[in-house]
């Protein structure tokens, strides 16, 4: 009996097993391959609204380097995730179509096809749903983290509320 009772409980603490990243090599995934961007986005207007805040979409695939830097700088600059808290409801949208051609599909096409930009990319939208811009991100990368860290500083002080 107390061992079937330990082994709930770890089973408890432990959660349930993580999926493999969808590639490996570059270690844990950014983008939930499985989440449906639609549901995402959708609860995030919900939530932007009474909040006073508006939805960032941040467009990527879990092979990009480039996108792993920037989720780095998003995750671990202190302005950037104060600025993120305050003003934003962020949405990872997964767009990799190398695995899944119409991975997320609906919702890239919904916002003008931004993957057109490059990955990754930014779509802003009011509390509202309104899309008020889309940005591609090669200009906001630089030789440091830092570097990074401030052009994407301005430009979510240009699109706070």
């Amino acid at each position: 009996m107390k061992v079937k009772h330990i082994m709930a409980l770890i089973a408890l603490s432990t959660g349930p097993l993580l999926a493999a990243p969808e590639y490996r090599q570059m270690g844990p995934d950014i983008f939930d391959p499985k989440a449906k961007a639609e549901k995402l986005v959708n609860d995030a207007v919900a939530q932007s609204g009474p909040e006073n805040k508006r939805v960032l979409l941040l467009f990527g695939a879990n092979w990009c380097p480039w996108c792993r830097t920037l989720h780095r700088v998003l995750t671990t600059d202190t302005v950037i995730a104060e600025s993120l808290r305050r003003s934003f409801v962020l949405v990872p949208v997964d767009a990799n179509t190398r695995n899944d051609r119409n991975r997320n599909a609906a919702v890239v096409e919904r916002y003008g096809n931004p993957l057109q930009h490059g990955l990754p990319v930014f779509v802003v939208l009011d509390s509202d749903g309104t899309q008020l811009t889309t940005r591609e991100t090669a200009s906001l990368s630089a030789t440091t983290e830092l570097a990074v860290a401030i052009k994407v500083r301005a430009f979510l002080a240009e699109w706070a509320k």
